[in-house]
C-alpha cells in the first residue's frame, strides 16, 4: 500500500519485532552484533549478504530512521551520520577524489562554504562557485574534471530559492549527479528527488529533529544515477579495500544501492562519523510530528514576514512566501505545502540597531541553531558566516544588518509582540 507522508512519518521502516512486540522503536545500545557462523560473518563483510556487523557501520535503531527518511524523500536508501556537516562531506567524498572538481552555488551555509573553499582544496578537490540560478555561469564552470553539481534548496541565510528543475536539466545534460542540501525544506515541504536530485542531504539537527536536542545528519540516495560512466573512478576502478570490487558494476541485486552502500562500507566504516543510536531515537521522535510542525512553522513565519514587511523600522524582509519576494515565483512552483520557517530582515538603523535587537529581544533565543520548536535569532555576519571574506559575504547576500529568524511553534501573536517590542 502507498501511504501519505503523515503516515510514513509515523510507521515507515519499523516492522514490529516478533520477539518483544515492542510498539516503540527500541534503542540498541550495543557496539557489535553476533555472527551466526564463520560463513555468515564472511558473507556480511564481503557484501554477499546485508546485516548488522558493528555499530560504527549500522544499528537497528538507526536503520529505522534511515528507512523512514528515505521513504519520505522517495529514495532507495539513506545513511545517518554524526552531523549535517559530516553528511555534506561524505556525500561529496563518495563521488570526488583528488583532482576532481564540482560546481556549487555560492549562497551556502558558512560551514559548508568553508569546507568547499578552504578544506577540500587541501585534498585536491576544487569547488567552482557560481551565483545561484546563474545557469550560464554553471555551464561555463563545468569542464572535463567536473563530477557533481551542489546546491541548497533555500540558501542559508539569504533565502534565495534554487530552480531545481533547471539545475537538474544541466546535470543530466553533462551526466553529473545533482547533490541537494534540503535542510531548510524537510520532505513534508519538498522532495528534491521528484525534481531530478540524485543525492539529498539534511541536517537532522534542524526541523527533522525539531527540538534542539541532538546533532546529526543524513544522506538519501535516489538510486537513479548511472555510476558506470568511466569518469566516476570511485565506482569503476577496483576498490583495494574490497578485493577489487567495482561499486558501479559488481553488486548484483544491490546495484541500485551502489552510492549509499559505498558510503556506508567505505567512508563510514573507515572514517567513522557514526550517529549514536540514542540520537537516532531522538530524531525518530521528531520525524513522527514533522508534518504537523512544518505546517505550523510555515504559517507562523509567513505572518511574521508580513508583520516585518509593514514595520516602519524594518528596511527590508526576505521570505519566499511573500508575493513580492524575488524568490516567490520559484517558491510558489516548488513549495506547495508551505514556505518554511526562516525569515531574514534588515533594520533601518543598520548593524548597530541589529545588535541592539539581538541584545534586547524577549522570547527569542540568541543562538546559531535553526529549526527548533523555539523561536531563534542570530546575526550571521558575525557568527555562522564570520569566517567568510567581506566579498564572499556580499556575494552570498549576507549584509551587516541582516538578522536571521528561525520562527518557532509559539503562538504567533507572542512572536510578533516580542519583535514589535524590541523594534
Amino acid at each position: 500500500m502507498s501511504y501519505k507522508p503523515e503516515t510514513l512519518a509515523i510507521h515507515a521502516g519499523q516492522p514490529v519485532e516478533s520477539d518483544t512486540l515492542s510498539r516503540a522503536v527500541p534503542v540498541y545500545r550495543t557496539s557489535s552484533f553476533l555472527f551466526k557462523s564463520a560463513k555468515h560473518g564472511a558473507d556480511l563483510f564481503a557484501l554477499r549478504e546485508l546485516g548488522n556487523i558493528y555499530a560504527r557501520l549500522m544499528n537497528p535503531t538507526n536503520d529505522v530512521l534511515e528507512q523512514r527518511i528515505a521513504a519520505l524523500e522517495g529514495g532507495v536508501g539513506a545513511l545517518s551520520l554524526a552531523s549535517g556537516t559530516s553528511a555534506i562531506q561524505y556525500a561529496l567524498l563518495n563521488i570526488l577524489k583528488g583532482g576532481d572538481e564540482f560546481v556549487t552555488a555560492n549562497n551556502l551555509y558558512g560551514g559548508t562554504y568553508t569546507m568547499f573553499d578552504a578544506i577540500l582544496p587541501n585534498y585536491g578537490i576544487t569547488a567552482r562557485f557560481t551565483p545561484v540560478n546563474d545557469f550560464a555561469a554553471v555551464e561555463a564552470a563545468i569542464n572535463e574534471k567536473t563530477r557533481a553539481i551542489y546546491i541548497e534548496v533555500i540558501g542559508n541565510p539569504s533565502l534565495d530559492v534554487a530552480d531545481i528543475d533547471r539545475y537538474s536539466e544541466i546535470a543530466r545534460k553533462h551526466h553529473l549527479p545533482l547533490v541537494v542540501d534540503s535542510t531548510f525544506t524537510p520532505p513534508t515541504l519538498f522532495r528534491p528527488i521528484d525534481h531530478g536530485a540524485d543525492v539529498v542531504i539534511h541536517s537532522l539537527t534542524k526541523w527533522i529533529g525539531g527540538h534542539g536536542t541532538g546533532i546529526g545528519g543524513i544522506v538519501i540516495d535516489a538510486g537513479k544515477f548511472d555510476w558506470t560512466d568511466p569518469k566516476f573512478a570511485l565506482y569503476n576502478e577496483p576498490d583495494g579495500g574490497y578485493h577489487g570490487l567495482r561499486f558501479g558494476h559488481d553488486l548484483g541485486s544491490l546495484q541500485q544501492l551502489a552510492y549509499i552502500l559505498r558510503m556506508r562500507t567505505v567512508l563510514l566504516r573507515n572514517l567513522g562519523a557514526t550517529l549514536s543510536p540514542d540520537s537516532a531515537w531522538n530524531f525518530i521522535q521528531g520525524v513522527e510530528t514533522l508534518p504537523l510542525r512544518t505546517q505550523r512553522h510555515s504559517e507562523n513565519a509567513l505572518k511574521v514576514a508580513r508583520f516585518l514587511k509593514n514595520h516602519p523600522k524594518v528596511a527590508w524582509v526576505r521570505y519566499p512566501g511573500l508575493e513580492d519576494d524575488p524568490s516567490y515565483p520559484l517558491a510558489a512552483r516548488y513549495l506547495k505545502n508551505g514556505f518554511g520557517g526562516m525569515v531574514v530582515f534588515g533594520h533601518k538603523g543598520g548593524y548597530e540597531e541589529a545588535v541592539r535587537v539581538i541584545d534586547n529581544i524577549q522570547l527569542f533565543s540568541h543562538l546559531v541553531n535553526v529549526g527548533d520548536a523555539k523561536s531563534l535569532i542570530a546575526h550571521p555576519a558575525s557568527t555562522t558566516h564570520s569566517q567568510l571574506s567581506e566579498e564572499a559575504l556580499l556575494k552570498g547576500g549576507i549584509t551587516p544588518d541582516l538578522l536571521r529568524l528561525s520562527i518557532g511553534l509559539e503562538h504567533v501573536d507572542d512572536i510578533i509582540a516580542a519583535l514589535d517590542e524590541v523594534l
